[in-house]
């Protein structure tokens, strides 16, 4: 190969993706946001979001095995958490149409640059460290187009070590992505699956769905009650061959999983959600934007209907917290209306919900001070506020 030639040839590597911009396709494949939680028990009953945003468990014909869902820290080497699924009920007697998949679904829009279904369809490259403990070795990883029911799998076997594993699809030249905000593409990590699922023979290349060809020959996490399986470093990329994973910075990722989810976390006791106007002694609503555009309008709720506070009325009194949401342009706005007890608010009244944040002295309190006489700080505040000592300025 001449110079020429090979400084050419950098230059496609370059300007395909494999080194330059975000070449990691998926959301959250360094695992590093739980917003949810941490650690969930006792799953297998159902499908959802439970720990690790982005990172779906899907269950069919529920079994009768069930799983813990944590995060593990310091493994492999460059990553600060893992994932690890550890079976704490085994199930010896699987159901034709049982399945477990940990999975991340993509909107059509976010992946019309792999041209799938039209001639310059995109070779993709997909990588993940893993490792297993017990006697279940054998694992599917599926990519499924779920526009034009069609996939590709491979099996992958699994030591006990961390290993980074790759995979190189060639480009799908039937079936195009729609355009929009709906689930188009799904990487499917097959753990579990009964005869519906693994009783044809692999699919080992882009073919229209036959469940019995998604999981051939697979091995069940819910064989053994000593099974775990450990997951890191997820990345899908336009490439021939896997690149370095890409890290991006923590902000970076939590704001591209808060376009699907987003949880409101008090930093302290009491944290200010919004304002709202009464419209009756016993309701009030309150207005909060998300921090990002988000995929649709919102469902929210909040623990407990007790745990949210109206700024000057009494604690412990709301019985009720509902919500709905409305877009307005990229932007969504969240209501939520707060029903108190005793009817203790004042029709018209703009409230706080919930509490005021204060500076003294060019100084920000790090805990918010309660609009409460019986509170000592707000005590102390008020009455340097009378004594002419110290002066609050509306807050922006």
């Amino acid at each position: 190969m001449t110079k020429a030639a090979e400084l050419a040839k950098i230059g496609d590597v370059a300007n395909s993706g494999q080194l330059s911009g975000r070449r990691n396709i998926l959301y959250n494949g360094n695992l590093q946001c739980w917003q949810r939680s941490t650690s969930t028990t006792g799953l297998g009953a159902a499908s959802g979001y439970f720990t690790a945003d982005r990172w779906r468990v899907a269950i069919n014909d529920a079994s009768a095995g069930r799983f813990t869902m944590n995060r593990t820290a310091g493994d492999p080497d460059g990553f600060n958490y893992g994932l690890v699924i550890n079976c704490t009920t085994a199930d010896t007697s699987i159901a034709a149409g049982e399945l477990l998949i940990i999975q991340q679904k993509l909107e059509g829009q976010d992946v019309q640059h792999l041209k799938k279904g039209t001639s310059g369809a995109e070779t993709i490259t997909i990588s993940f460290y893993a490792k297993i403990v017990g006697s279940a070795t054998d694992f599917v990883v599926e990519l499924e187009d779920l526009d034009n029911t069609r996939q590709i799998s491979k099996i992958f076997t699994f030591t006990t070590d961390w290993v980074r594993y790759y995979w190189t699809v060639p480009g799908d030249t039937s079936g195009a992505l729609g355009q929009d905000a709906n689930a188009s593409l799904s990487l499917n990590f097959w753990l579990h699956g009964g005869s519906t699922f693994t009783g044809g023979t692999l699919s080992t290349a882009w073919t229209s769905t036959t469940n019995a060809n998604r999981a051939a020959g697979i091995d069940s996490i819910f064989a053994s009650t000593d099974n775990e399986f450990y997951l890191a470093g997820i990345q899908m990329e336009v490439s021939s061959q896997a690149t370095n994973f890409e890290h991006r910075s923590f902000g970076e990722e939590l704001a591209l999983c808060q376009r699907y989810y987003y949880q409101f976390q008090a930093a302290t006791s009491f944290m200010k959600i919004g304002h709202g106007r009464a419209y009756d002694t016993s309701n009030t609503t309150c207005t909060y934007t998300v921090p990002v555009p988000m995929r649709a309008s919102p469902t929210g709720g909040v623990s407990a209907a007790s745990d949210v506070g109206v700024a000057g009325l009494s604690s412990g009194g709301t019985t009720g917290f509902t919500t709905n949401s409305e877009r307005m342009d990229d932007l969504v706005r969240f209501a939520a209306n707060v029903t108190r007890s005793g009817a203790d608010m004042s029709s018209g009244t703009i409230y706080q919900v919930t509490h005021i944040y204060c500076t003294i002295e060019g100084r920000e309190f790090q805990q918010q001070v309660p609009i409460d006489e019986a509170n000592t700080d707000y005590q102390n505040i008020k009455a340097q506020v009378d004594a002419g000592t110290l002066t609050i300025e509306d807050a922006d």
